[in-house]
């Protein structure tokens, strides 16, 4: 056998661990869980822009944040859905002559008519370090599956031996209200490469966050399974979000085993109904809210919503105050991830103030033990507990429509609580007084009290 000369072996060496570096390193089984730790908490376009968001608009919200919101623990700026398509419109989806933005591997790009800086097939890189320059995290959305017109065009799929995109498809469970892509069939060979190369391209432009949409309902277990897989290779973090709701409640062991976070309802809109049906489904969820894998109220229906939205004119949220406190204390008593909707910088003073409550915001990203008290007759009373200090928290809601105020009591033993206590409203700061055996008060239709207990 030939020997090598020095240099030649020295070269080679170099060579070989330039190679070895650029190979992204595979995280450990179950190491996502390591990567939100506490509910995530951001902006998401959705509520206010649909699918018709633009470059300008995600940075004035990334920028909003950065000034007024990163200080309390807000840091995920995540661009909804289709942001592929050139002529998106408000109140829906342009589903008659869209306007794809696709790469030869059968991968959405950003449109250059909306997201500039996508210019030169650098997809969403500069906007992503944009977001980056500002402390904060980028996030994306995209649909399950595979593009439609990459089946069409049989465009190959990226670290296969000639595979195509004609050659892993069905159209079987095809996404009913927006048909963009295909499913993709799990076990086919070429599937597990074709999310390896979306999540290359992903990481490659520093994304930190992805939302999955049309993986819930029905429940679609193989292709969650390819997802996982390919992030865990793709050598960056990226938390995962699954979306829309009902996630079946059969699928909990999975999701948590797999998402960083899932959805539990459809769209939560700015009507009442829509936080009282919240209530019904938080029920089956308590037990899996756990470090790494949250159970997902949705996005945050609140200030200036609709500008180019899906659902109504645009608008100031039609919730009323109480109501608005009650959504934003179900959110952070059973630990949600906190996703805004309203466009950032319309916010008002009030609406600033419902995102930058320290206590309450102590409590959602420290307590332990959620647990539901009781719901009946409008009545609802969730606690939960802080470790760091031994605070106990107790959210009382009236969630009926009668227009007489509800007395809610609670026994205080209930929540492990002997002799006398102090209670404080946390929204308001105020003390509210001393209390043995029992702490109640009166709350009108709609409206709702959060505090913190100190024996």
């Amino acid at each position: 056998m030939k020997k090598l000369n020095l240099f030649t072996f020295l070269l080679l060496s170099i060579l070989l661990s330039c190679s070895s570096k650029q190979q992204p390193q595979p995280f450990a089984k179950g190491e996502f869980k390591t990567w939100a730790q506490t509910p995530p908490m951001g902006w998401n376009s959705w509520d206010c822009y649909g699918p018709t968001v633009e470059e300008h608009e995600v940075k004035a919200n990334a920028d909003y944040m950065a000034e007024n919101l990163k200080a309390f623990g807000w840091e995920y700026i995540v661009v909804d859905i289709r942001w592929f398509v050139e002529n998106d419109k408000a109140g829906g989806y342009n589903q008659t002559d869209p306007r794809y933005v696709i790469d030869e591997y059968g991968r959405y790009q950003p449109a250059v008519n909306r997201f500039p800086s996508a210019k030169d097939q650098n997809g969403f890189k500069d906007l992503a370090d944009y977001v980056h320059s500002k402390g904060l995290k980028f996030g994306i959305h995209i649909m399950r599956g595979i593009p439609k017109v990459a089946v069409e065009n049989k465009l190959p799929i990226k670290g296969t031996d000639g595979i195509t995109a004609d050659q892993i498809y069905s159209t079987e469970l095809q996404c009913p209200w927006l048909r963009d892509n295909y499913t993709i069939v799990a076990d086919k060979p070429g599937a597990q490469e074709y999310y390896n190369s979306i999540f290359e391209l992903y990481a490659g432009w520093g994304i930190d966050f992805i939302k999955i949409d049309d993986l819930s309902r029905p429940y679609h277990q193989g292709e969650i399974e390819l997802i996982r897989n390919a992030i865990d290779n793709c050598g960056r973090p990226i938390v995962l979000s699954t979306s829309p709701g009902e996630t079946p409640i059969e699928a909990a062991g999975h999701v948590s085993e797999h998402a960083n976070m899932w959805r539990m309802v459809d769209d939560v809109w700015d009507t009442w109904p829509h936080i009282t049906h919240l209530m019904d489904i938080c029920q089956k969820w308590y037990p899996y809210i756990a470090p790494g894998t949250w159970p997902d109220c949705d996005m945050i229906p609140l200030g200036r919503i609709s500008i180019r939205g899906e659902r109504g004119n645009d608008r100031m949220t039609r919730l009323t105050p109480d109501e608005q406190y009650t959504l934003m204390t179900l959110f952070t008593i059973f630990r949600s991830p906190l996703m805004f909707g309203g466009d950032l910088p319309s916010n008002d003073a009030f609406t600033l103030s419902l995102l930058t409550n320290k206590e309450v915001l102590k409590m959602h990203s420290e307590s332990t033990g959620v647990k539901q008290l009781f719901q009946e007759d409008g009545k609802v009373a969730i606690t939960s507990s802080n470790p760091n200090n031994g605070a106990i928290y107790l959210a009382l809601f009236n969630i009926s429509d009668e227009e007489a105020p509800l007395q809610l009591s609670v026994n205080l033993n209930d929540l492990g609580i002997e002799g006398e206590c102090s209670v404080t409203n946390i929204w308001t700061g105020e003390n509210v007084g001393n209390f043995a055996g029992e702490f109640s008060c009166d709350l009108a239709a709609h409206a709702s009290g959060l505090y913190i207990i100190r024996k």
